[in-house]
């Protein structure tokens, strides 16, 4: 029995410095790309692009997820007109937590912070999947910070089960840690492709996603811990905030794939584009990711905000 748990503790401790390896590793090929913004909370990683002195709009992404989803293609054609700034939600890519982790509730007081400590004036607050149920909370919590929100393929509704690329985070909350640093790096590694393929079908994944869009930065431990924070949290949080939807009075824009594999572009998409005071929503062809995938359209789309 002495000799296991020694072999036992041998094994956790490579696989705690193994995944402590990757980590620095992925950070080598995807580093931090703008600056950090101090509010409560949360040192907050944003980077800004375009004329400081034209119309902003601020882009937030989605869980298992940073601002390189944004900046991969769609910011950049944005910033030639836009003050466009795109943030890593707090505990995600490089917004460094000060504090314990933030709900979705929180996020959205920190992502306000962020937009008043930057001198933004009523911005278009976007975001993607995860991202979009953080900008509603914002709109119902901060509903003068923003001019309106144009939301792709939101998280917006109380659903019974994580979509099947994701139910690998549903984990109880004391196993989490040891998880983290052990298993779940090499498994990510060996299954994150075959996962992240699925999120994007039926639209195929960029062999360049990992990087330029900061797909690797998913398989360190502090993201497995915080995307099974977020799914853990989500549907009690959606089950609060989606009856209080008719309060929301700013326009609500969402843009949804027909194929979307991970939403339902009918419960998400059009039930909450009804039960907002002043909704739309708009469909085409394709996957969730379309700030990635459909970056034509999405760019056209939100210019028609």
């Amino acid at each position: 029995m002495i000799w296991f748990l020694v072999a036992l503790a041998v094994v956790i401790a490579a696989l705690i410095l193994w995944s402590a390896y990757v980590a620095r590793g992925v950070e080598r090929w995807v580093p931090m790309d703008g600056r950090q913004v101090e509010v409560p909370g949360v040192r907050m990683h944003v980077v800004e692009m375009g004329p400081a002195d034209a119309p902003a709009i601020v882009m937030i992404h989605g869980i298992m997820s940073q601002l390189r989803v944004f900046t991969y293609a769609l910011a950049g054609r944005l910033a030639a007109d836009h003050r466009v700034i795109v943030m890593d939600r707090p505990g995600w890519g490089y917004s460094t937590l000060t504090g314990p982790r933030l709900d979705l509730n929180a996020q959205a007081d920190a992502v306000a912070a962020a937009i008043a400590k930057l001198g933004l004036e009523k911005p278009l607050l976007v975001g993607h999947s995860m991202g979009g149920a953080v900008s509603l909370a914002l709109a119902l919590r901060h509903p003068q910070a923003v001019r309106g929100l144009g939301l792709i393929a939101p998280l917006t509704q109380p659903i019974d089960e994580a979509p099947a690329p994701l139910k690998g985070l549903v984990i109880p909350g004391p196993l989490r840690p040891l998880i983290a640093w052990t298993i779940a790096v090499p498994l990510s590694m060996r299954t994150g492709k075959a996962k992240t393929t699925a999120v994007f079908a039926p639209d195929p994944l960029p062999e360049d996603f990992p990087v330029k869009a900061g797909g690797a930065l998913a398989i360190r431990p502090a993201s497995f811990e915080m995307g099974c924070f977020e799914i853990d949290h989500a549907p009690g949080a959606m089950k609060v905030q989606a009856p209080r939807y008719g309060e929301i009075a700013i326009p609500v824009s969402i843009l949804y794939g027909r194929q979307d594999a991970l939403l339902d572009p009918e419960l998400h998409g059009r039930k909450t584009a009804s039960d907002v005071q002043n909704g739309t929503v708009a469909l085409l062809d394709g996957g969730h990711m379309l700030p990635v995938t459909h970056v034509d359209a999405t760019e056209a789309w939100l210019r028609g905000l």
